[in-house]
């Protein structure tokens, strides 16, 4: 009789233990009336997450996916420590690298502002040895500041212009400017052959000439600057004659 009081009450506390912990053991769990690792237990635990507990997940996954972009300095990989002013948060880089693919899916446009345009005017033949070929000038000039190089000689750009005298004649050139600069000054000395139309003003000997100047400039407003220039025109005594001429302007230049 006590054998089988016994056998009934073990059975009647499986059982109760077997439906205290659920239903969804596997079959050595509710043998052993324990839970086992990744049995069930485990299961309840992963569906009980939180939803934080879920983003926090995701935030980690796509941190380590963004930890695999190699967007670090040479510095950052030999200490390997992110630095101020560095790469920055490997989050950043996922929206970086879909920022710079749309950047660059982009149609390329051109960059008007790289464009300066100086307009100038002044004195033809200041000097005037003659005493009757001094007359007024209006001209303008063209230059691509993004065409700048480094040279032996400072950093040298192409140039391009025309002028028209008050007595009609006409200067077309093309040629090359440096550009120096002493604190808020700009020195841009340039040199540049071109066709030279007397028209009704003074005769230079030649169709070929060539004029050196000099311009101290000063920026005044953003993109733009005012300056003098003198210059001095001849044909290197290429001509049947080479009275040369020498001119001084007043310049405004504004980038576009």
């Amino acid at each position: 009789m006590k054998k089988i009081i016994f056998i009934i009450t073990a059975l009647f506390l499986l059982n109760s233990n077997l439906y205290a912990t659920g239903n969804d053991r596997s079959l050595l769990e509710k043998l052993l009336n324990r839970d086992l690792p990744g049995g069930a237990k485990s299961k309840n635990s992963q569906k009980n997450n939180s939803p934080r507990e879920e983003l926090k997940k995701i935030s980690k996954k796509s941190y380590n996916e963004c930890d695999h972009v190699d967007d670090k300095s040479l510095l950052e990989k030999i200490i390997r420590k992110d630095l101020p002013g560095g790469s920055g948060k490997k989050q950043k880089c996922i929206k970086s690298n879909r920022k710079a693919k749309l950047e660059k899916e982009k149609p390329t446009q051109t960059n008007f502002a790289s464009n300066e345009i100086s307009i100038y005017t002044g004195t033809f033949d200041v000097i005037d040895k003659e005493g009757d070929d001094q007359t007024s000038l209006l001209g303008i000039e063209h230059k691509n500041p993004d065409l700048f190089r480094d040279t032996p000689l400072g950093k040298i750009s192409p140039i391009s212009g025309a002028f028209m005298t008050g007595d009609s004649s006409i200067y077309l050139y093309t040629g090359i400017e440096g550009q120096y600069g002493i604190g808020p000054l700009k020195i841009s000395p340039s040199f540049a052959p071109g066709y030279y139309e007397k028209g009704d003003g003074k005769d230079l000997g030649s169709v070929l000439e060539f004029k050196s100047e000099i311009k101290v400039g000063i920026d005044v407003l953003e993109n733009s600057k005012i300056g003098y220039s003198y210059s001095h025109i001849s044909n290197n005594d290429w001509g049947n004659k080479n009275p040369g001429t020498d001119n001084q302007q007043i310049t405004f230049s504004k980038n576009f």
